[in-house]
């Protein structure tokens, strides 16, 4: 009896690990799940149902309709009941099954009557396939009913597709393995529910099947939509590749050919152009269905991903922007400096590193106000700009401190005149009431070579101290005795 405890302990401890393993608990919502659980809502025309997932002391939704609740303890859960069957749970009238007649859920709100549920066993690597489910796709209702065996096979199809979105997401690097119960479920749908179109729709995601025999393509009314096409004007493979840029359609072709000639998945993101010129992202995932040790299908989901990619990218600028100029911030610069110096080790690229210091920024400040010194800052921004062209890259790293990286060849061949045109291109005055300040740039550069970022940027910073040093408003080149002067406004107008 001991032996027997401790081996159902294990068991139970082994499923929590599974669960923890794909890192879902306690998520946002996701447009996904919240799909399937619409459609199987609309399905089976029930007013609940709920993707649960059970944990050691709860039931937890990752996402539902009908329910306001967003978990429940684990001993009123009929899902933690659920995820230990083999197969599909049906509970046909709940007042009338000893488990669950004081269920305080049958007894009191929502007053659930029936339920069913068919176990999530999502495969995650090190874990058996055996283990109860880590939840379950289930749906409920206020009056008792039963399931035909066709609803029961959808709602297992569904409880698939759940399984495999949980798989997904986990491990969004790897191919999504689309099992054989999703192509089913995809294709049962196709032919006989309008609810499914409804749902792709909604989440922008379509389905899409390659057979390998007679080399047929099959693509639901969302892929076609996604590519702006009319339903049945199915592109050939090559003119399919030509949505795409023209730099990864080789990559691509490549893919295609080794899920067909190697069984091997994948999910890739690329930019695309619709048939009607909109520019959009896409996202495509695809499993090779074997059968007999050769792939027989090619199986997938295709989505538009346009307004993710378009959050991601405005974040990821965000990240890297210093908000009042709009240069890159220092987090950004560093990334950079690193990239830059690993190409230089690698190919032996010239570049050259400026640190600048403005000169006179802090009276326009104390004279003028804050907002005057913004300006000041903005200013400096745009003439640094100017000065990086299309190759180089310019950085604020916080306060009146700049950076400047010069990777153009005959810039860090010339550095001694480009830094005494920006000493010039940098100097300006202030006047307001009478009163004028100046303000100038002092610049530290040191040549971008071997050594280590940090150290790169101490020889640019120690130049930068000894240029202050001698006189503001000079630069001076690490290793360089010479002191660079701005152009006089004389020389300069000659």
């Amino acid at each position: 009896m001991e032996t027997t405890c401790l081996s159902v302990e294990a068991i139970e401890a082994e499923r929590l690990a599974k669960l923890a393993s794909f890192a879902i608990l306690d998520t946002p919502e996701e447009q996904e799940f919240d799909s399937l659980v619409v459609l199987a809502q609309r399905l089976f025309d029930v007013p609940m149902a709920l993707v649960s997932l059970v944990d050691d002391h709860r039931q937890w939704f990752k996402a539902k309709c009908g329910l306001s609740a967003s978990e429940t303890a684990r001993e009123i859960a009929f899902c933690a009941h659920a995820m230990h069957c083999d197969d599909i749970m049906i509970v046909e009238d709940a007042t009338l099954d000893p488990r669950f007649a004081d269920n305080p859920v049958v007894t009191g709100d929502p007053g659930i009557r029936f339920y069913a549920g068919v176990p999530l066993r999502p495969a995650s690597p090190g874990f058996s396939d055996d283990l109860p489910g880590i939840g379950t796709l289930c749906i409920a209702d206020i009056r008792p009913r039963t399931l035909s065996a066709d609803e029961q096979k959808t709602l297992r199809e569904l409880a698939g597709l759940v399984s495999a979105l949980i798989r997904a997401r986990a491990s969004a690097a790897t191919a999504l393995r689309l099992s054989e119960e999703s192509r089913r479920h995809a294709d049962l749908l196709a032919r006989q529910h309008v609810q499914l179109r409804q749902a792709e729709r909604m989440a922008g995601i379509g389905s899409w099947r390659v057979e390998f025999a007679n080399h047929s393509v099959h693509w639901s009314d969302q892929v076609y939509a996604i590519h702006g096409l009319p339903p049945g004007k199915l592109p050939s493979i090559a003119e399919a590749l030509g949505f795409y840029p023209e730099e990864q359609r080789g990559e691509i072709a490549r893919l295609l050919e080794r899920a067909r000639s190697h069984g091997e998945s994948f999910d890739f993101e690329s930019d695309f152009t619709t048939a009607d010129g909109r520019k959009r992202r896409v996202r495509s995932i695809g499993e090779v269905r074997m059968a007999d040790g050769e792939p027989v299908q090619l199986i997938g989901v295709f989505q538009d991903v346009t307004e993710r990619h378009a959050r991601e990218e405005l974040l990821r600028e965000s990240a890297d922007t210093d908000a009042l100029t709009g240069l890159a911030n220092r987090a950004c610069f560093e990334k950079r400096l690193a990239e830059i110096v690993g190409k230089a080790n690698q190919t032996g690229a010239p570049a050259c590193l400026l640190l600048l210091d403005l000169d006179g920024f802090k009276g326009v400040n104390d004279t003028f106000g804050h907002a005057a010194g913004d300006d000041i800052l903005r200013t400096m921004a745009d003439r640094l700009r100017g000065f990086a062209h299309s190759s180089g890259f310019a950085a604020r790293l916080g306060g009146d401190e700049f950076v400047l990286l010069l990777t153009r060849p005959r810039d860090c061949a010339r550095i001694e005149d480009v830094i005494t045109l920006i000493l010039t291109g940098l100097r300006q005055t202030v006047e307001r009431d009478g009163e004028v300040r100046a303000v100038s740039a002092t610049i530290g550069a040191a040549f971008v070579d071997a050594d280590t970022p940090i150290e790169i940027l101490r020889r640019a910073d120690i130049a930068l101290y000894e240029a202050k040093r001698f006189e503001r408003g000079t630069g001076r080149i690490s290793g360089s005795p010479e002191v660079l002067r701005a152009y006089s406004p004389r020389v300069a107008a000659a």
